[in-house]
Order: structure tokens, then sequence, then C-alpha cells
């Protein structure tokens, strides 16, 4: 592909997505819980149907990015990641006194709901940052610009979040733009990081009651007390503007990118 064709491909690509993200967020506006969940889901699975039609018509190659035989076991592992970093980070901010449960309720068909919403989030930006951005500029140079460039971006656009800092933009680069991306190497495919990315919003807001991206959650497992300086506790941002999330997060990439295959390295 000649670079001028291939700059068109890479912001063609993530201008469609990013307006396709746009209208897939109109679910969270149906006021039938059921619906709404349907809805969601839906618009997940068409979001990766249609990247799966744009990848092939523009680059004439099999999408094995989203091979579907990995997608029970990759996005498995994601979700399994997802937990136990963000069970991790909580733990840790305990130990820092920082964060001290005080009750926990389970409301399911709520749950259900919050865990379906942000199912179209993780694949969308998955799709835009890690399918698009990440892979496209990897595959034409190389991994380290592509990890760059692509972090920067998915830490800037979150700058417009309530409670959002600078160093809430890079934490969130750095943590979650390049674990993401280190996930994607890992797996060769977008299940993985869907995986992470979608475990890792549901639990620390609605199951472990912290602000997701500087958006605090009403329905929650557990009622929680987070008090401390904002550079352990993330502040109005959430967990992840917290150092310890960066710092877990950055040794989860670094497993992830050198338990790569050396032909992925």
């Amino acid at each position: 592909m000649s670079l001028g064709k291939w700059i068109l491909c890479l912001i063609c690509g993530f201008i469609l997505f990013f307006i396709l993200y746009a209208f897939a967020q109109l679910a969270d506006l149906i006021r039938n819980s059921w619906i709404q969940m349907g809805a969601n889901v839906l618009t997940a699975v068409l979001g990766v149907f249609l990247y799966a039609v744009w990848t092939n018509l523009t680059e004439h190659r099999p999408v094995t990015e989203l091979a579907l035989k990995r997608v029970g076991k990759d996005t498995g592992l994601g979700l399994l990641t997802g937990v136990l970093y963000f069970a991790v980070v909580a733990g840790l901010m305990a130990l820092a006194g920082c964060y001290r449960i005080t009750g926990a309720h389970f409301n399911f068909p709520a749950q259900l709901q919050a865990f379906c919403l942000f199912l179209p989030v993780a694949v969308f930006e998955e799709v835009l940052f890690r399918g698009i951005v990440f892979r496209m500029i990897d595959d034409r140079w190389n991994t380290v610009v592509a990890l760059l460039i692509s972090a920067l971006i998915f830490g800037a656009i979150h700058l417009p979040n309530p409670g959002a800092t600078l160093w809430s933009a890079f934490a969130i680069a750095v943590e979650a733009g390049v674990l993401l991306a280190a996930a994607y190497k890992y797996s060769g495919t977008l299940w993985l990081p869907i995986g992470i990315h979608w475990a890792w919003n549901y639990v620390q807001g609605n199951v472990l009651g912290f602000a997701v991206s500087g958006n605090p959650m009403e329905e929650k497992v557990f009622s929680a007390v987070i008090a401390g300086p904002d550079w352990l506790t993330g502040g109005l941002f959430g967990a992840e503007a917290s150092v310890i999330a960066v710092v877990v997060g950055l040794l989860l990439a670094f497993v992830f990118l050198y338990g790569s295959p050396k032909e992925r390295r």
C-alpha cells in the first residue's frame, strides 16, 4: 500500500469509527433497561462486523485480529486480566490506607445493565486505538512508534472528561495505552484488549466504586471510603489516575510485550 493510500485509510478509518462510536452511545438513552442492554450488545457486534468489512475492503487481507476461533479464549483471558488488575490496585490502595469497603449490595439487573453498557465502549475504543491507529502504524513502521503515538492520542481524548488533568491523561496513556497495545501484540487479536478494557471499566466502577475516567457510577457492589492524596487515589478522575494503577499497568504491559511471539515482538 502506498504512503498516500495508507494515510487516507488511517484517517478515514479513524473518523468513520469515531462517528459510529458516537452513534453507538445513543443506546444509553433508551429508558427500558432490557432494550438498552440488547442495543448495547447489538452495537458492539455491529462495530466488530463493520471493522472487519472496512479492513477487508481497504487493506485486501484476512482480518486475522478478529479470528473467531480465538474470541472465547482471548476475551476470557482479557476479562480475567482486567478483574485482577483492578483487584490488585484496590488491594494496594487498601494497604496504603486509602481504600476501605464500608458495605456491599448486589443488584443483578442493574449490574448486568452496567456490564453490557461497557461492552460497546471497549469494542469501539479498541477498534479505534488498537485496531486502526496502533496496528496500522506498527505494520508500517515499528512497535515503539506505534505505542507512543497511539498511547498519547488515547490519553489526550480523556482530557475533556470530568476531573481530568494533564497527569490523568498521561496516566491513561501509560497504563491503558501501552498495556492494551501490548496485549494486542501478545495475542495478535483485538479480543484480548477488548476483554481487558471491558472488565477494567466495569470492575473499577460498578464493583469497586471508583469513578471511571472521571464519571462516578451510581450502581456499585461495594460502597467504599476513598481518601488520601490524589497521586495515590487518583482523585476525582478515579483509580486510573493513581500512581499505583500506572505502575501495575506498566508491569502487565512488560509481561505481555516480552511474552509476545518473536515474529510479533
